[in-house]
């Protein structure tokens, strides 16, 4: 039998029910520039025409939205695989593992989320443990939709959890903008739920189940990054 997942708790009184939990919510800090450029934008044209300035309000409101960073609780457990962003499983599958992490040339099984531009676009660390290797991949301009492409930007990841499994897991930018944020080094720690970066304007995650793991998602589920279960470890 599977062990009891119990969740983080927190004191009823901390709980934020106010509406800017809704309305106003936190923002990644690689939003906080751009939301203040568009902030002078919309002012500037509203100087020069009203009709601008209606027309750009909404626009900076999705700027805002499109960075929001809402607070997410993780459940507890070493042996918890988690989605590392939100969004739709787009596809599970048996795939060769990126080669410049070095892992066996065996095929694992491979889920992908796809992150629409409506999505929260924060990524969380699936596991709990260290970054042993990174790789990125400048790439081209080329949909996120191409489910075996190898021609996308990204940023491959590798994690190995304090019992020594490696969890490999790859941030994918999509056709409309590549921008990868993934400030990570070799050797940094990181906790399963952990925010470890972004990808601006439409993209995907892959996450490389261990051998012998099976998922525990379906196709065309719903992801929330750092709280939706992938998959539970067969850690000794």
């Amino acid at each position: 039998m599977k062990k009891l997942l119990k969740r983080k708790t927190k004191n009823p009184e901390d709980v934020d029910l106010s509406w800017q939990r809704y309305l106003l919510p936190p923002i990644h800090p690689e939003g906080v520039k751009i939301v203040g450029v568009a902030l002078a934008i919309v002012l500037i044209l509203g100087l020069l025409s009203r009709t601008l300035l209606f027309l750009g309000i909404p626009a900076l409101a999705f700027v805002y939205y499109f960075f929001r960073n809402p607070e997410r609780v993780s459940p507890s457990g070493e042996d918890l695989v988690l989605a590392p962003a939100d969004g739709i499983v787009s596809n599970i599958t048996e795939y060769m593992p990126p080669r410049a992490l070095g892992l066996p040339e065996v095929p694992l099984t491979r889920i992908s989320i796809f992150m629409s531009v409506f999505n929260v676009h924060v990524n969380r660390a699936p596991v709990s443990g260290t970054v042993t290797k990174l790789h990125y991949h400048p790439g081209k301009f080329v949909s996120v939709a191409e489910k075996d492409s190898e021609d996308n930007e990204r940023q491959e990841i590798l994690m190995t959890t304090p019992k020594g499994t490696q969890i490999a897991f790859t941030q994918i930018a999509g056709l409309v903008a590549r921008r990868i944020f993934c400030p990570l080094h070799v050797g940094e720690k990181l906790q399963a739920g952990q925010i470890f970066g972004m990808i601006r304007f439409g993209s995907r995650l892959d996450v490389f189940l261990p051998k012998g793991v099976e998922p525990e998602v379906k196709l065309g589920q719903t992801m929330i990054a750092g709280e939706t279960v992938l998959a539970h470890l067969k850690e000794k």
